[in-house]
């Protein structure tokens, strides 16, 4: 999809379909005014009819048969100035609305939002028409992509040109990178393997000069001491891979931040086997990886000047003759030995030896992004993900991050009450610590390979796709980490 910043006279511009918000009285903004006007006054004679509802947020349709705009879509925009939040239930509506029509001007930005400049305003319309365009057609015969192709913002004043150019451009590399995460986390286990993101990451390599891509595999694995990570593939035919991707943005002996994604790109509980019902979505297992890939596409269109590593903890977990068994104790790159007490708590197995690998890269800040507890959807549900840091200010940065995109976080403790949960009797730790507090103690488990640097776990389980009729990934957390590292 084509995005663009510009003046548009609303009286002259061609457009399949122009959004334009109407208020609690029925009010135009300018542009709103003026494309009535040209169509002859058709849009206020059509709005006295009552069939936009009242609600904020609700839309109407209004096939056009004079003026420019072949369609025009009428927004309620509610009275006076808008939260943030409520202009994002504009955007979201409006994009939804128009993802059928081959291009769209959208007008909303002549509206006043709270604590809110012109570039957030684009860069929140954007994204939610690059959200809202994205449909997942790999694995179906006969079905078409939506056909919008072109969305054009409004710039409101020609001195605000430059500033929603610039939310036009944030906005679209945020919806390009989650629509990339999107679009593996929907792929199924059987294409989308360990094996299938080691060729993804080495073609991204191929096409960006600023990213660099090197595998760490199984035999790799075993010559550094990886066995957490090992003892996950164990049961699987497929090979673990240790993916590193790097951007090079910023300056040679500049320290990256670098970001860990959980991988498992399907996910059975091994030998602790998890119930039939709803496995399928176990595909989503891999959405902490799918996102950092993501975030590497959209640095790659942005080209900040800053240096990011995106590390993928791939691995398949299946049950087998071979594979892990409650009980086994294995020893971590770290040294510190872990007894394994549930084989599908495998995600911090992984993720822990990742850690600690990432600390070779000397990082600023590590954060790692995993579906890692179902535990974590009992507290959060799908709204927010969950937040854990070991450092206040890091914690504070990503909430604001959150706050500011829309994709939003909460934090959550990592209080040293917490950590005897893990004690075990026969090994350094245990991988679970039981019913109570699930998303904390696992939290507290990967913050024991984070001690080095200033490090951050946010838990996606809940917020990294949707079950039920809209099953389907949701690209989540990449417009927040977008967020956080263009504000450093």
């Amino acid at each position: 999809m084509q995005f663009s910043a510009k003046v548009f006279e609303a009286s002259k511009q061609r457009t399949a379909c122009a959004i334009i918000p109407v208020d609690a009285k029925n009010r135009f903004t300018a542009s709103g005014t003026a494309l009535d006007e040209a169509c002859g006054g058709a849009i206020s004679t059509l709005l006295k009819r009552k069939d936009l509802d009242s609600k904020l947020g609700a839309t109407q349709l209004l096939p056009m048969t004079e003026g420019p705009a072949e369609r025009v879509l009428l927004v309620r925009s509610g009275e006076g100035v808008l939260s943030q939040a409520d202009f994002r239930k504009l955007a979201g509506a409006s994009a939804k609305a128009v993802k059928g029509y081959k291009d769209a001007v959208s007008y909303l930005t002549e509206l006043e939002v709270s604590d809110a400049d012109s570039t957030w305003q684009a860069q929140q319309l954007t994204l939610a028409a690059g959200l809202a365009g994205y449909k997942f057609t790999r694995c179906l015969s006969d079905a078409k992509p939506y056909p919008l192709a072109k969305f054009h913002v409004q710039v409101p004043e020609r001195k605000l040109l430059n500033a929603v150019k610039k939310g036009v451009e944030i906005g679209a590399a945020q919806a390009s990178g989650s629509n990339l995460a999107r679009e593996l986390g929907n792929l199924p286990g059987n294409i989308c393997t360990p094996t299938y993101l080691v060729g993804q990451a080495k073609e991204m390599a191929k096409q960006h000069p600023k990213i660099t891509t090197s595998v760490v595999d199984a035999k790799k694995m075993a010559s550094l001491g990886m066995g957490a990570f090992l003892s996950v593939a164990k049961g699987s035919d497929e090979p673990p891979a240790l993916i590193a991707m790097q951007y090079k943005g910023g300056k040679a002996g500049q320290k990256p931040v670098v970001l860990v994604g959980k991988g498992i790109t399907f996910d059975t509980g091994g030998i602790s086997l998890k119930p039939g019902q709803a496995m399928d979505e176990m595909k989503f297992d891999m959405c902490g990886a799918a996102s950092v890939f993501g975030v590497m596409a959209a640095l790659a269109e942005l080209q900040p000047a800053i240096n990011v590593v995106c590390l993928v903890a791939a691995a398949e977990n299946m049950p087998s003759g071979g594979a892990s068994k409650p009980g086994d104790i294995v020893t971590s790159m770290s040294g510190k030995t872990i007894e394994i007490l549930n084989t599908d708590a495998e995600g911090r197995l992984v993720l822990c030896d990742a850690l600690t690998y990432a600390a070779k890269f000397k990082p600023e800040v590590v954060i790692d992004v995993a579906t890692l507890t179902g535990a974590c959807v009992i507290a959060l549900g799908n709204p927010a993900s969950g937040l854990y840091a070991n450092q206040d200010e890091l914690a504070s940065q990503l909430i604001a991050a959150g706050e500011r995109s829309g994709d939003r976080a909460w934090r959550m403790p990592l209080w040293d009450e917490y950590q005897p949960m893990l004690d075990s009797n026969f090994a350094d730790m245990q991988n679970i610590g039981g019913r109570e507090a699930g998303s904390v103690t696992a939290a507290c488990f990967l913050s024991r390979f984070a001690e080095d640097y200033t490090w951050a776990h946010l838990d996606i389980a809940g917020s990294a796709w949707y079950s039920g009729g809209n099953k389907g990934a949701t690209g989540r957390p990449v417009p927040l980490l977008i967020e956080y590292l263009l504000n450093k």
